[in-house]
């Protein structure tokens, strides 16, 4: 989740609606200036028992992020605690039970995202070595309860967890238990945005089934094959789903603002530190009617701030975040971007995709988000069919796409092989959480913490 450094004075109030699509349309740039910015979580557990470290124990999360600066990184600090560290390779920052994030920065190319990957292990691992912890690939934890987990010291997260038993079961599970990996992309103009937009949306079930990798709750197979993605059906309904609006004729940005306004707040930041507005009204803030800052109107920064505090499948900010991914090894860290940036960086890709799924009704749609968390690539497909019958199709046409691109590394590799993966879980016909499920039921005769062996970094 976002990590907010300071309030700036200077950040201009919102005077009119017109202001509210500025950040998306700030974010157009031309094709040769488009970047890929990965986001990827993993959990972090004691070498010796497991158990996921809290921030300030020996060895915990606290000294996991001091450690770092080791590496050049500079400290974010928030109510007097290092709570994320900067560099130049983004940021690492917690998720609220300690899952360590890094959210990459922009980079040209699917070469310079995978070695930014690599260094990032690299570090954490080297640390993890001298105080004796591990990284575990994994979209939900497989053996904790909410209550094993820790909580970190970050202003918006005691917000949030506060906020979300009244809107939802599950959004407890969603911030304390599960781990994702994410791409965010850029677009041209407006039209660019919601072609991608309509596109990654209606596709974004096949992302969840080809990466499904949490098939484990409390110890034992939960019956689904991405729960981390089944946890957002019932997280909180007015921030997340599958947006039918982006389908309709019209959608751009001023239909998006539209949705953000209807979504409720949870937080504004005022001199570093977080006021607690959740469930209160944008709509309202701009009139200077926020029962918990009254007479005060928002700034750009603050719409900034609940741009991202809606979880829908793709969101929209000044670029697009595919969400659909379960957290996973290296080599699905680097294959989630390229299959996005290979179905949407090159135009003609980007329309072949459209036209599989174009004619796709919101019904459909919705059926098949509902049904994937359980059944992977044999959801339905609007119009008949599974997703494993148009799987290795969508491979292909990215495969194309990052063919027509022609980025280079140094050997002359173009930058299909990263697609390698997911390319092979399709020949197989196994996600990867069905064959965690057949090493549980055979070679670990039911002992789930030989899981530690075989997902960690």
């Amino acid at each position: 989740m976002s990590t907010r450094e300071a309030s700036d004075r200077n950040d201009p109030v919102i005077e009119t609606l017109d202001q509210l699509a500025a950040p998306m349309a700030a974010g157009e740039k031309p094709r040769d200036a488009w970047g890929i910015g990965t986001e990827h979580e993993k959990f972090v557990y004691d070498r010796g028992d497991h158990h996921a470290p809290s921030y300030d124990e020996e060895g915990g999360i606290r000294d996991l992020l001091d450690a770092l600066g080791e590496f050049g990184w500079e400290p974010i600090v928030e109510g007097g605690k290092v709570i994320a560290m900067k560099g130049a390779d983004g940021t690492v920052s917690l998720e609220p039970a300690g899952q360590l994030e890094l959210s990459g920065a922009p980079l040209e190319n699917l070469h310079e995202t995978c070695a930014e990957t690599g260094r990032h292990l690299a570090q954490v691992k080297t640390i993890g070595d001298r105080i004796g912890k591990s990284f575990l690939g994994l979209g939900m934890w497989p053996d904790k309860t909410r209550e094993e987990l820790p909580i970190m010291p970050k202003g918006r997260y005691e917000i949030m967890l506060r906020h979300m038993p009244r809107v939802g079961s599950m959004g407890l599970d969603m911030m304390l238990r599960t781990c994702t990996i994410q791409v965010n992309l850029d677009y041209a103009s407006e039209a660019d945005m919601v072609q991608k937009f309509r596109t990654s949306l209606a596709l974004q079930p096949l992302a969840t089934a080809l990466f499904a990798n949490s098939p484990f709750t409390e110890g034992k197979p939960n019956g689904m094959l991405s729960y981390r993605s089944h946890i957002w059906s019932d997280t909180d309904p007015a921030r997340t789903g599958m947006l039918p609006f982006v389908f309709e004729d019209g959608f751009g940005y001023e239909r998006y603002v539209d949705y953000m306004l209807d979504v409720p707040m949870y937080f504004v930041f005022r001199e570093g530190k977080y006021i607690d507005a959740a469930g209160l009204s944008f709509r309202d803030f701009l009139e200077g009617k926020l029962s918990v800052l009254p007479g005060e109107k928002p700034r750009l920064s603050d719409w900034n701030d609940h741009l991202s505090t809606a979880f829908p499948e793709v969101r929209l900010k000044s670029f697009l975040e595919m969400r659909g991914a379960d957290g996973g090894p290296w080599g699905r860290i680097c294959a989630l971007p390229a299959l996005w940036v290979g179905l949407l960086y090159d135009q003609g890709a980007l329309d072949a995709a459209w036209d599989l799924v174009k004619d796709w009704d919101m019904a459909g749609r919705e059926e098949l988000r509902n049904s994937v968390p359980k059944l992977g690539l044999d959801a339905p497909i609007p119009g008949g069919g599974t997703l494993r019958d148009i799987a290795g199709q969508v491979i292909d046409i990215a495969r194309s796409g990052l063919a027509a691109r022609a980025r280079l590394n140094a050997s002359g590799d173009n930058e299909t092989g990263y697609l390698e993966p997911l390319t092979e879980i399709v020949a197989s016909g196994k996600v990867p959480a069905q064959r965690l499920l057949d090493l549980y039921h055979g070679e670990w005769q039911g002992d789930l913490s030989q899981v530690y062996k075989v997902k960690s970094f």
